[in-house]
């Protein structure tokens, strides 16, 4: 089995958790996550099955929407209420001054990553780190906010938001650098993660009642993308590895390579001017 899974994940399992389940239950052989979604948190996380754990990469430049909600007049380790706290501190903020506030991230802000990830600086996971009481200088990235508004009244301290982000961003961090901004302190509370590019939590099936019918082929995942068809001769070259040029093609884009029939033989990606090199061979 080659494709794609795509699973609503409940809060308190691990992204790794989720991944040996699906291997057990279904006995795939090869089975990863194509972007690690926190414990604490639910939603969306894509699973590829098979030689689609090569193509994990084409998601990681995808954009993210978010829900959650951000508890002010707290501090915690991780960011999150997860964590160990260590700071309480008085709210006296108003809410059109924290959506004033929210506003001010859209566009393109400088970010820096949270102790408690999975990033790793000279090989060592931060998260590591962070557990052995270790805090290294981490260097800003970054990142672009599209959409950041509040979906609740800013009652009892807290507050409900929806985010739409670029990659890399850190929705923990989001909410913190938020209450700085407004002389305050907070955390994550919840958060719940709507979609990954165009793929959305909605077409999303629990660990409980995903099948094998659910997946997303590679026949499906690649049916819009380009696609170069070459002869017998060539097909077996290419089934053996070969590089492509512009002997064959000139597209700066991705491709399929199919046989005379319209069989997949193999996906290819631009590596520099006018070559091309295999990602998968079918």
């Amino acid at each position: 089995m080659d494709g794609f899974l795509l699973i609503n994940k409940p809060v308190g399992w691990t992204s790794h958790d989720v991944v040996s389940r699906i291997k057990r239950q279904f006995h795939f052989p090869k089975v990863g996550h194509t972007g690690t979604l926190d414990p604490f948190a639910s939603g969306l996380l894509i699973l590829c099955l098979g030689k689609a754990t090569k193509l994990a990469y084409l998601f990681s430049e995808l954009d993210k929407i978010y829900t959650g909600t951000i508890l002010f007049g707290v501090s915690y380790d991780t960011l999150d209420t997860t964590g160990k706290c260590l700071e309480t501190r008085s709210v006296n903020i108003k809410e059109e001054e924290i959506i004033e506030s929210m506003q001010s991230f859209i566009g393109t802000y400088a970010q820096i990553p949270p102790m408690f990830s999975a990033l790793k600086v000279e090989g060592k996971k931060l998260y590591d780190l962070a557990r052995q009481g270790i805090e290294i200088t981490r260097d800003a990235r970054d990142v672009m906010i599209y959409e950041f508004i509040p979906t609740s009244p800013f009652i009892d301290q807290k507050l409900s938001f929806l985010a739409h982000v670029s990659k890399g961003t850190y929705i923990r961090t989001l909410a913190y650098d938020l209450a700085q901004k407004l002389g305050n302190i907070a955390a994550l509370e919840s958060l719940h993660r709507l979609s990954v590019g165009s793929y959305s939590v909605l077409d999303a099936k629990t660990i409980e009642d995903v099948t094998t019918d659910d997946i997303i082929t590679l026949d499906q995942f690649f049916k819009d993308t380009p696609c170069l068809v070459l002869n017998d001769y060539m097909i077996r070259l290419v089934q053996n590895g070969v590089y492509l040029d512009q002997r064959q093609t000139t597209t700066h884009q991705p491709f399929i390579v199919k046989d005379e029939k319209g069989h997949m033989i193999a996906y290819y990606t631009v590596t520099s001017e006018g070559i091309y090199a295999p990602v998968i061979i079918f």
